[in-house]
């Protein structure tokens, strides 16, 4: 008879987890709470009621979304998975630069050159810093490559990089703590940050792409690899179910896993918990012998959320970059956003951008050239000096509600890039994004009972909550399930 694995959780996890039991002969079942699938990275409805200039419905994240080169896991499962990585992602070197032209940025004549040397090259010839600015970077970040990127599981980052300059901690070290750890320099793992850079500035990409390559979503989330993954399970047999909140786990006489939800009840030999970390731990507790040890730092487990605020209107000025991604002064509630991003530019199909350059006179950014485009079927400009943007306003470790967040946001974005005319599509917050990933903190191991997996970006793991280390727990809890049968 077939080895049976039942998946709670049809999030990035619990999809890779089905993919990879089914890839090794195992008869998958997965549950899914939810109406659709995804878990926190997903697809949202549009919001209606909008007066903008007519344009076609650009699609929405409940957060915009950087995926890296170094995700080699998850770019391989999507590939396994039928999805054309060049059409549906779109890749820029390293340019974390803001809209004054300052910042670090990998420059075009050290693309080809081999890692780190490439971003040594971005450390060193970064706009707008002293050279000692520049040599200090490049003295602790030799310091970190001698030690191997290790440091005591006690320091933070802000203690970490005490003895950078302003210039450097603010540009740099800053935004890019939260953005890869979602939680602030004074209270996030420098080991974690550590490891970060090692596998994103040393480590091997997804060829063709390199480790530190910036590599940001052409489309909606549901098409990178939940939507893809849910039909490819179907093709080949999985019971998929949404809509089924598992209310209840029992252990029967036999060695099997039981699965309750309202409507029925579910069995098999192995059982992944691939649902956030408070719903795995209330199930466990209903257990006659419930695992304490897993139990407990699983409930401990902070969060921090992101949120995101979509924009459409009016830029005073041209987008200052020839990527749709610009780094953004960040300094608390008053200006919490870090990154904008510009959807149109990265939503508009490769063949509509030429059809439309060949009409307009220019040329989209986005697929290689400085000019600047104006989407088919939109308003005219304003103006010569005016430009209309549909953009993604992105704020991590967000501590505000979401009146404040959309305020500060917008007062940012004029600020900064010459925002006005503005129409908010919708602003998200996800209140539960990712786990406060804070020094020496104790994690959920992946292994809870013989037969019973745990699976999700939370898991003990040297990475912070990202995509990869969701789908990489997924492919390693399923990868348990196949040994055990």
């Amino acid at each position: 008879m077939t080895a049976r694995v039942l998946i709670v959780g049809g999030g990035w996890a619990g999809l890779a987890a089905a993919v990879r039991a089914c890839e090794r002969g195992l008869e998958v079942t997965l549950l899914e709470a939810a109406r659709a699938w995804g878990g926190r990275a997903r697809a949202l409805e549009r919001a209606s009621g909008t007066d903008l200039p007519p344009a076609p419905p650009l699609a929405l994240d409940n957060g915009q979304h950087i995926l890296i080169g170094a995700y080699t896991q998850t770019l391989g499962l999507m590939q396994r998975l039928g999805v054309d990585l060049s059409t549906h992602l779109h890749a820029m070197p390293l340019d974390l630069r803001f809209a004054d032209g300052s910042g670090l940025a990998t420059p075009s004549w050290a693309l080809r050159w081999p890692a780190p040397l490439d971003t040594l090259a971005a450390m060193a010839g970064a706009r707008g810093w002293s050279w000692r600015d520049r040599a200090a970077l490049l003295a602790a970040a030799a310091g970190w490559r001698r030690r191997g990127f290790a440091c005591a599981p006690s320091a933070s980052v802000a203690g970490l990089c005490a003895s950078l300059p302003p210039r450097v901690w603010h540009d740099l070290i800053e935004p890019l703590c939260v953005a890869a750890l979602n939680t602030p320099a004074q209270q996030a793992s420098g080991q974690v940050f550590l490891t970060v850079l090692r596998d994103a500035l040393l480590g091997a990409g997804h060829a063709p792409w390199r480790a530190s390559q910036l590599l940001l979503p052409r489309t909606c989330l549901g098409d990178l690899l939940p939507l893809p993954a849910v039909r490819w399970l179907k093709q080949r047999g999985a019971q998929l179910h949404l809509g089924q909140r598992a209310t209840g786990l029992e252990r029967s006489t036999d060695g099997r896993w039981r699965v309750h939800s309202a409507r029925a009840v579910y069995e098999a030999e192995n059982l992944i918990l691939a649902c956030p970390a408070a719903a795995a731990a209330r199930l466990l507790r209903g257990l006659p012998e419930a695992p304490a040890d897993w139990i407990e730092p699983a409930a401990a487990l902070a969060h921090t959320a992101i949120g995101t605020v979509y924009v459409a209107g009016w830029l005073r000025t041209p987008w200052p970059s020839s990527h749709p991604m610009l780094a953004l002064r960040s300094s608390g509630p008053d200006s919490p956003a870090q990154f904008a991003f510009r959807r149109d530019w990265l939503q508009t199909p490769p063949a509509a951008a030429v059809a439309t350059a060949q009409t307009s006179g220019s040329r989209h950014p986005a697929h290689g050239d400085q000019a600047h485009q104006t989407q088919a079927g939109r308003a005219p400009r304003v103006s010569e000096q005016s430009e209309w943007a549909e953009l993604a306003l992105v704020a991590s470790a967000c501590t505000t509600d979401k009146a404040a967040l959309q305020a500060a946001v917008l007062a940012q974005a004029r600020a900064a890039l010459g925002l006005h005319g503005e129409q908010v599509r919708q602003t998200v917050i996800e209140k539960r994004a990712t786990f406060a990933c804070t020094p020496a903190l104790q994690r959920p191991a992946a292994a809870i009972a013989p037969g019973l997996w745990a699976a999700g970006d939370y898991i003990d793991g040297p990475y912070p909550a990202t995509l990869e280390g969701a789908v990489r727990s997924g492919l390693e809890a399923a990868e348990h399930c196949t040994t055990t049968a």
